[in-house]
């Protein structure tokens, strides 16, 4: 049956998870790292979240620990400090997972200069990650897109589905796009997780054909949870066949994934 007439099936057993999301190759959006921002806190809850991908098929991330001026004042420094700690615990453990680090930058009146300073911490090549308010449009969108764009990055808008105040303007969607920005779906948004407005949008979102890369931005195991659910109750593969989903040809082969 497919995912359609699956959509409002009841949920099945975690278990029925279990590699469900290899197809995606590396979850290029999540906050894993320990302690940096308001994801994990420590760096047993950081081992779990990556047990918990391992479990779902995910053999591959690159966290993306929020930089947002005056709540989350990260700079790669700290980024990559965390990294390393968690990276060792890691191998410690013994478990076999490629992780990489990179930053999801809130657009607020901090990052213009970041841009403009190259001072910057972004996905392989050459991708970063940007957010918006879910309180209020960024009026300085478009610019900020420019503007990465013009430094010889490729912006990347984190879940956009996300952004109520879109739900009654879909054409700003396609502005987004034209502007040659890319489109990142967070998998729980094709759940009820974020509400049914965000569901709605996604899946017309999804229906359009308008994503290019999906991440979990799992921050904690109430997170990891809910994408279990989401894995074992859905075929995320067939759902975005008609998207031109890029995780593993932009981020697969990407240097310098740690065992």
């Amino acid at each position: 049956m497919s995912f359609w007439k699956n959509l409002f099936k009841r949920s099945t057993k975690q278990h029925e998870s279990i590699g469900r999301l290899a197809w995606i190759g590396v979850d290029m959006h999540n906050h894993i790292l320990p302690g940096i921002d308001d994801g994990s806190s420590n760096i047993e809850q950081s081992l779990t979240l990556i047990q918990g991908l391992k479990e779902l098929g995910i053999q591959k991330s690159i966290s993306t620990p929020h930089i947002m001026h005056g709540v989350h004042d990260n700079t790669p420094t700290t980024i990559k400090d965390a990294h390393t700690k968690l990276q060792q615990a890691v191998a410690d453990s013994g478990m076999k997972f490629g992780l990489q680090y990179a930053a999801e930058y809130m657009i607020d009146d901090q990052l213009g200069t970041l841009v403009q300073n190259e001072n910057l911490c972004p996905l392989p090549n050459r991708h970063v990650l940007i957010e918006m308010s879910y309180l209020a449009e960024s009026k300085a969108l478009f610019q900020t897109i420019k503007d990465i764009q013009e430094k010889g990055y490729q912006p990347i808008l984190a879940h956009p589905e996300r952004y109520n105040y879109y739900h009654q303007n879909f054409k700003v969607y396609k502005e987004i796009k034209d502007a040659g920005c890319l489109l990142q779906l967070n998998l729980l948004s094709i759940s009820r997780y974020y509400g049914e407005p965000v569901k709605s949008i996604a899946l017309t979102l999804i229906k359009s054909g308008m994503y290019d890369l999906v991440g979990t931005d799992m921050h904690h195991e109430k997170h990891l949870h809910a994408l279990k659910m989401v894995a074992a109750k859905y075929d995320t593969f067939d759902l975005l066949k008609d998207n031109p989903i890029k995780n593993a040809t932009i981020f697969e082969d990407s240097q310098k994934l740690a065992i």
